[in-house]
């Protein structure tokens, strides 16, 4: 029999590959499934699916075990090795069927005796289109599960996770991206990561923070400015503006910027161009705009201190960075990498963490985020070396809770007396949680609500408590 390989196409849904070397048949399984509107393409020998399959990939594959030019076990491996979730139903003969309980065991996805209907083969066809569906979601959430890092990020929580998937999402856009979070809980990181995931990653990412230049030269380093444009203005300098054309211009603390400035800014937005200091002339430019703030800047906006033409501007896509204290792990994640790198670089010996201390990292609320944590670990490295670090290595942290004490079994003994009348801040924090839970007969998320903190945030504590208590009870019977 010559070989074939037509197309039979109605208005297209997904596409089938039926390998079928009898005409015939093809032609009444092609008719069968028009019911369904898909798009079938039909080859009569392997070596043609297998070039098929390759040059548009199936949704589907129809595979009859008996070819002429080779056998159907084979096509059936061969199409896997490609594309684990392509879901086969092989059809075969009533003698066949020892064959086709092989096949499955090769991974094919169920089988059809010969002869069959069309209900028969539209149902099989269906739940295996559905199985390849489902794969493809469960392989996306495996991906972003296993993902602990992504352009400069470290970290796999849920948490994070969801701030990839927004920043994959925008890259692609022109839209601009305003990011929120607290300081050291990397916004730059972020805006870098939308540049490196965007058409513009070949452009320059120039980045320019608001609250570290001195008001009066704001305009300029944003804008440029010409020759004698002012005291000191020597010859033509561009502008962050004009450095970014063609990529992205990162405008940190954006919140800090004077109010009379962010009228000329909301018009380079609005415009994109712009007019250096002291020039009487225009200059159109392409950029990106990711603008960020530790503030929050809807506030920022009532209380007139930001423009709130410019902040719709801007807010266009919001990205809110979560701070350490809710991303669970990945402190313990973070702190490794960072003990790793600055013991390579210091030519220490320091390469993992005793059990205790890592549950003070995880137990500490970390108010200084990842910046902080990397300070803390690079003072561990600087002064002290060893095969691990211990618990007297650590340098004090700031805000210490009490389940950072007692699940790290830190003495309390040495603390300074204290008046009475004044409690630790982790005891009045730990009775209001308890109060709201009490309150909502422990409702979390209502509790959350009521004390205006996040859900994670009384999950987390709730779990450290339960940690420092087992401890405790364990110290106590010892």
């Amino acid at each position: 029999m010559s070989s074939l390989c037509t197309s039979s196409s109605t208005s297209k849904k997904r596409r089938i590959l039926l390998i079928e070397d009898t005409v015939p048949l093809a032609k009444l399984y092609i008719e069968f499934l028009r019911a369904d509107a898909h798009e079938v393409v039909h080859c009569t020998r392997g070596g043609e699916a297998l070039d098929a399959a390759a040059a548009s990939p199936p949704d589907a594959v129809i595979l009859d075990l008996k070819l002429p030019d080779m056998d159907g076990l084979e096509v059936l491996q061969a199409l896997h090795a490609r594309d684990a979730s392509v879901s086969v139903v092989i059809i075969t003969a009533h003698g066949s069927i020892d064959l086709a309980v092989e096949a499955m065991k090769l991974s094919a996805f169920d089988f059809i005796v010969k002869p069959f209907n069309a209900d028969r083969l539209n149902l099989t066809l269906r739940n295996a289109l559905e199985r390849r569906t489902l794969a493809r979601m469960v392989e996306g959430y495996r991906k972003d599960l296993d993902r602990g890092r992504f352009h400069g990020f470290i970290g796999s929580s849920p948490e994070m996770q969801a701030v990839y998937r927004t920043i994959e999402s925008v890259a692609a856009s022109r839209a601009n991206v305003f990011i929120t979070g607290e300081s050291g809980t990397g916004k730059e990181v972020a805006a870098q990561a939308i540049h490196r995931a965007s058409p513009r990653r070949d452009g320059a990412f120039v980045a320019l923070n608001c609250a570290a230049i001195p008001k009066d030269l704001l305009e300029s380093e944003i804008f440029g400015h010409v020759k004698g444009a002012f005291t000191g203005a020597s010859g033509d300098r561009p502008g962050a503006a004009l450095l970014a054309d063609g990529g992205t211009l990162f405008l940190d603390e954006i919140c800090e910027m004077p109010f009379d400035l962010q009228s000329k800014l909301l018009r380079f937005v609005q415009t994109g161009t712009v007019n250096p200091v002291g020039s009487g002339r225009e200059e159109r430019v392409d950029v990106r705009f990711v603008a960020a703030t530790n503030r929050d800047p809807l506030a920022e906006v009532q209380a007139a201190r930001f423009r709130e033409d410019l902040y719709y501007r801007l807010h266009v896509i919001p990205l809110v960075l979560p701070p350490l204290r809710d991303r669970g792990d990945d402190v313990i994640e973070i702190a490794r990498t960072f003990l790793f790198d600055y013991a390579r670089e210091e030519g220490k010996a320091l390469a993992a963490f005793t059990p205790e201390v890592e549950a003070r990292l995880r137990a500490h609320d970390w108010p200084g985020n990842v910046r902080q944590l990397q300070n803390v670990i690079r003072n561990v490295v600087v002064l002290n070396d060893g095969p691990q670090v211990t618990l007297d290595m650590l340098p004090p942290m700031s805000g210490p809770d009490a389940a950072s004490c007692a699940a790290c079994g830190s003495p309390s003994a040495d603390l300074p007396e204290r008046d009475d009348a004044v409690q630790p801040l982790w005891q009045v924090e730990k009775e209001m949680i308890q109060k709201a839970l009490r309150l909502t007969g422990d409702d979390v998320p209502r509790a959350a609500l009521m004390l205006e903190i996040s859900p994670s945030t009384i999950y987390r504590k709730l779990q450290q408590w339960r940690i420092a208590d087992g401890r405790s009870a364990g110290e106590t019977a010892a």
